[in-house]
């Protein structure tokens, strides 16, 4: 903790990804005035989010289910642009365009309970106190790798998806994909291409070879709300709306990619293997199973329940009203963002208002 007094906004945001950006431009709309209304606190050097972090091979075309942050459509691009180039440049010029208040870069280390029930939030820039928060801090900083024996006796190479940055470096190899999601499928799409690739999951991969309706749609978020509200871990997107006929899907099946395999039992110094006495010679295994959310520096709130997830109605921890969790549970994909953003700021300002402090009339706090 710093020994500086504290800087002051009525609403932290933490993050400036999708789903921090949608609630700071619904901040605005509802007439919180940067910095003394709202400010959001991003650890990236720049903006972009965990889109400034993907591999250099996921071009423009490749990008399956991306939506417009809620003002301000995505300018036509190249469709063989890298998405990691398009998307950050996006991404700033929306920040311009609607004045939004990021500082960057600033990490944040704890979020406590402060004195006259305000939140003191913790950072190596200084710190803040607030009567609200919406975290976004999103996935992408947790990388998820399973524990399976014989890990630390593999003489190969093992990498997570979020250190994959294109196929050339698997060249001539035989790969090992672990995952049975989008991530996967990039990967499989790529690396079939020049090298011998493995797909292994821990369950059949369902294929949808229907339109996703919004039906459906609707139906896969309410399974997810439905763990959220009873305080269970996040569970994958695709485990539940199963994987659809995109561009990186195709592709996969022209390349004879998408012959799954059942998860392997363990590693070996040498390859994978599993308990009936099958054994594969291996040069690498890439990790595409996924993220967990970052939500470690909330931890003195005490918001976990022991199940393990936090309870989350809508996007308010059920634990703590003044926290609201944006990009998590349900709105952990870019639709979902945008309208947990609308979603978060509405019952901030609803919460303020009840609190009896002097709130804004923005113009979407006029139409409530």
């Amino acid at each position: 903790m710093s020994t500086a007094p504290a800087s002051r906004a009525d609403v932290v945001v933490v993050g400036a990804g999708q789903a921090g950006l949608s609630a700071a431009y619904h901040l605005r709309r509802r007439g919180f005035a940067p910095y003394s209304g709202f400010v959001v606190l991003d650890a990236d050097e720049a903006p972009g989010g965990a889109w400034g972090h993907r591999s250099p091979s996921l071009t423009m075309a490749s990008v399956h289910g991306f939506h417009d942050l809620p003002g301000m459509p995505l300018p036509a691009a190249d469709p063989r642009r890298p998405a990691r180039d398009a998307v950050p440049e996006y991404f700033a010029a929306y920040e311009r365009a609607h004045t939004l208040p990021v500082l960057r870069p600033v990490r944040v280390r704890a979020v406590r309970p402060g004195p006259a029930g305000l939140l003191l939030v913790e950072t190596d820039a200084g710190d803040w106190s607030a009567r609200a928060l919406v975290n976004a801090t999103g996935t992408w900083t947790r990388p998820f790798v399973p524990h399976y024996p014989g890990a630390g006796l593999f003489r190969g190479r093992q990498l997570h998806y979020a250190e994959y940055t294109g196929p050339e470096e698997f060249r001539g190899q035989r790969v090992v994909v672990v995952g049975g999601g989008a991530s996967a499928i990039q990967v499989l799409s790529e690396t079939a291409a020049v090298a011998e690739t493995l797909w292994v999951t821990r369950r059949p991969p369902v294929f949808r070879d229907t339109p996703f309706t919004m039906e459906a749609g609707r139906a896969a978020v309410a399974r997810v709300e439905q763990r959220v509200r009873a305080g269970l871990p996040v569970q994958s997107v695709v485990s539940v709306t199963g994987l659809t006929d995109s561009p990186a899907v195709l592709r996969a099946r022209e390349l004879g990619a998408l012959n799954r395999l059942p998860m392997f039992d363990r590693l070996t110094a040498t390859g994978v293997a599993w308990d009936d006495g099958r054994s594969i010679a291996v040069d690498a295994v890439v990790w595409a199973t996924g993220f967990r959310p970052e939500v470690g520096h909330l931890a003195p709130l005490g918001l976990r329940e022991p199940g393990g997830g936090i309870r989350v109605d809508g996007t308010r921890a059920i634990a703590d009203p003044r926290i609201q969790l944006v990009g998590y549970g349900p709105s952990a994909s870019t639709v979902g963002a945008n309208r947990a953003g609308r979603e978060a700021a509405a019952r901030v300002h609803a919460l303020l208002h009840a609190q009896g402090a002097p709130v804004p009339a923005g113009v979407d706090a006029q139409r409530s």
